[in-house]
């Protein structure tokens, strides 16, 4: 039987299973707007960072790549871009880029506005007139194919790779068997496991950019004198029972189930429907990641922990999914699906299924419970001066 959900058709034939107004700063200097805008509703969603209003061109080009992306992301009905009006970004390009689309982008400069009081009043009267055009769009049958899952990792214990990263990798086989794709990143985190992941790539020339990317993290760190080998698992995963860092990449890289690895893309580059398995090269850090692959088009996104992790995004519903019995108890309020059970004797087939319902359901209109609580943090990756000069592995 194919798995459905009631999604919403966008123009350019990519399905939401939100129907958000985003509010898209250029810089952290709008990002203030951005926010105060947006206590109009529950339905307008700032994406309020950190990037400043001048940047080398590739940093600049991916920070871009992420607001393009953001805006693109098909639970987002409409959007609004927030500028200073003297960054290098330029808002204008920015929305033409997200216009092609088809939904309707609107772009407001905070000088031209006459400064922070005028400028909050004049966005929430655009996210008026913009919410009234994405009201317009009704849910209709969507096909299981047409999504794109994002795991993410956070908090990890020695739980995380025997139930939860197990259960959520369970899922992302059943997605990709009705169709669809399944991404998960963090490639700091393939170090020690890297070797295995490459032998699920499906040709020579992926094998071969997968462990170059690996080995250029390792590098990159180096060059900023951090010993990733040294420094992982962190003080808290030790303290959650992982040893070794291989240990932790063992469990990471179970996000991704058992399927072949089909493609890799660039933090925030554009995931493909119906691909299958898709790697992201992202950094460790897990709001970062979880951004890049949303603003790669992921509507939804699966979030392990065994130790706690509260982390949500404004675009796409994240599901928490708990691999320590204790944290279930604890932090029920936060978590979504217990995963846990199969330390107990639950199957990991029998707990996939049950997330991979969740995740449907979530897809149907569900709030997961960091939607219920507005945990919607934000950040975009910097490329640093350093990486920069370092890059030697071609797209």
């Amino acid at each position: 039987m194919v798995s459905t959900f009631n999604g919403y058709r966008r123009a350019d034939g990519r399905v939401g299973i939100r129907n958000h107004v985003a509010v898209i700063p250029t810089s952290v200097a709008a990002s203030s707007i951005a926010r105060g805008a947006s206590e109009i509703g529950a339905w307008a969603k700032p994406t309020p960072h950190q990037m400043g209003t001048s940047q080398p061109a590739e940093a600049r080009e991916q920070t871009e790549r992420v607001l393009v992306g953001i805006g693109q992301n098909p639970n987002v009905g409409a959007a609004l871009i927030v500028e200073l009006g003297t960054e290098e970004s330029d808002a204008g390009e920015l929305a033409d880029r997200i216009a092609e689309t088809g939904k309707a982008v609107e772009t407001l400069s905070i000088r031209d506005a006459g400064g922070t009081r005028p400028a909050v009043e004049r966005a929430r009267e655009v996210l008026e007139d913009l919410n009234e055009e994405a009201s317009l769009a009704r849910r209709e049958d969507a096909d299981a194919s047409e999504l794109i899952f994002a795991a993410e990792c956070g908090g990890s214990d020695a739980t995380s790779g025997i139930a939860s990263n197990p259960a959520v990798g369970n899922a992302s086989d059943r997605l990709i068997e009705d169709g669809g794709t399944a991404s998960f990143s963090e490639t700091p985190e393939f170090i020690g496991a890297e070797h295995i992941l490459a032998e699920r790539c499906v040709d020579d020339e992926l094998r071969e950019r997968l462990l170059e990317r690996v080995a250029q993290r390792e590098e990159m760190a180096d060059m900023m004198g951090v010993d990733l080998r040294g420094a992982q698992p962190t003080p808290g995963n030790q303290e959650g029972g992982l040893t070794t860092i291989e240990e932790k990449s063992l469990g990471a890289i179970a996000k991704g189930g058992t399927t072949p690895v089909e493609g890799m893309v660039e933090y925030a580059e554009r995931l493909p429907t119906g691909g299958g398995l898709v790697l992201m090269d992202t950094p460790g850090y897990d709001v970062e990641s979880v951004v890049g692959k949303v603003a790669g088009g992921a509507q939804v996104v699966a979030f392990t922990t065994g130790r706690g992790s509260t982390t949500g995004n404004p675009i796409a519903p994240v599901i928490k999914v708990a691999g320590n019995p204790k944290t279930w108890e604890k932090m029920s309020n936060n978590m979504d699906v217990n995963a846990s059970t199969i330390i107990d004797g639950d199957s990991v087939e029998e707990v996939g299924g049950r997330l991979y319902d969740t995740l449907l359901s979530v897809a149907d209109g569900q709030h997961t419970e960091a939607e219920k609580r507005g945990l919607e943090e934000f950040a975009v990756n910097e490329v640093q001066p350093k990486q920069i000069a370092g890059s030697g592995v071609g797209r």
